[in-house]
């Protein structure tokens, strides 16, 4: 069994139940702070990640996210987010939370030791080869993590492995390996507070990544986002405007002209014929926005 630090109790954590408030609230944001520092380490790791699962998704392959507790409700948010930032179909993501919606309203700690409903979850899902799947867990020896990525490789697909302890078991066997070696939680075990929040982070780059090598961030704007609310309606239109440098109205036009696309609104503005152009562009720059604009631009 691997040293469990996620299960030590902090130095600097006695007496925090008579603590002035105000010292015990510095003492968990240094927490926070000091388990955000560990992603720094696994750089490289997350960058190999997002690279594979970029290489999975532009050839038809699906994302599985898996996980327990609170790894698991960390997991969910960064798939939930993926199609309405940058676009990749729902139907390329797959979520495997321990207990399903079930755990959404009493997250309940029985269902990450049931291996069998992991298995089971895996198989339901079709999860096979040209898929990929993200197993997280804190300790990396969570039983449904551990059964998610085990029976996703024997099914042929491709593993990520996440976890805050160094020589988890979850790691045995993965393709890419990401360590997150926070340090104890102020509430000793409690790791939904640094390690979820290390995991929280590695997440945010890993799909922001994969949303970069997938061409859909150009310059820093999310140019593949699903613009379904005002909100991102009004973002769509500042995107075009700050890309081309035309104006509000004109970028309104553009964006209706292109049913909506983003990507196609901005190469109708950067020299595009017309909406077959700027989507031939598209499909030739395989989906790359920047080689898109390159292509439209010179002929």
């Amino acid at each position: 069994m691997p040293s469990a630090k996620t299960e030590e109790r902090h130095d600097n954590a006695k007496g925090l139940d008579v603590m002035h408030p105000a010292l015990a609230l510095r003492l968990l944001a240094s927490g926070q702070q000091a388990a955000a520092k560990s992603v720094d380490a696994a750089i490289e790791q997350i960058s190999a990640a997002a690279a594979l699962a970029a290489q999975v998704l532009s050839a038809g392959g699906r994302l599985a996210y898996a996980g327990a507790g609170s790894s698991g409700l960390m997991a969910m948010a960064d798939a939930l987010e993926l199609p309405g930032t940058y676009g990749i179909p729902q139907e390329q993501i797959i979520i495997l939370l321990a207990g399903g919606a079930a755990s959404l309203a009493d997250l309940a700690g029985g269902y990450e030791d049931d291996m069998d409903l992991a298995r089971a979850d895996v198989r339901n899902s079709g999860v096979t080869a040209g898929d990929c799947l993200i197993s997280v867990s804190a300790s990396g020896s969570t039983p449904y993590a551990l059964a998610a990525a085990d029976e996703a490789k024997k099914r042929g697909a491709k593993v990520i492995a996440i976890a805050n302890n160094a020589a988890a078991p979850l790691f045995k066997g993965a393709d890419v390996s990401i360590l997150l070696q926070t340090p104890p939680e102020v509430v000793s075990g409690s790791t939904r507070m640094g390690a979820g929040t290390a995991q929280k982070i590695a997440f945010n780059m890993f799909s922001t990544l994969v949303g970069i090598h997938l061409g859909h961030v150009l310059d820093g704007h999310m140019v593949n986002l699903r613009a379904d609310n005002i909100k991102l309606q009004g973002r769509a239109m500042r995107i075009v405007c700050d890309i081309t440098g035309v104006s509000a109205a004109e970028a309104g036009r553009l964006i209706k002209a292109a049913s909506g696309s983003v990507k196609v609104a901005i190469l109708l503005a950067s020299g595009a014929e017309d909406v077959a152009a700027a989507e031939a562009a598209l499909k030739s720059a395989n989906q790359n926005l920047r080689r898109a604009i390159e292509i439209v631009s010179h002929r």
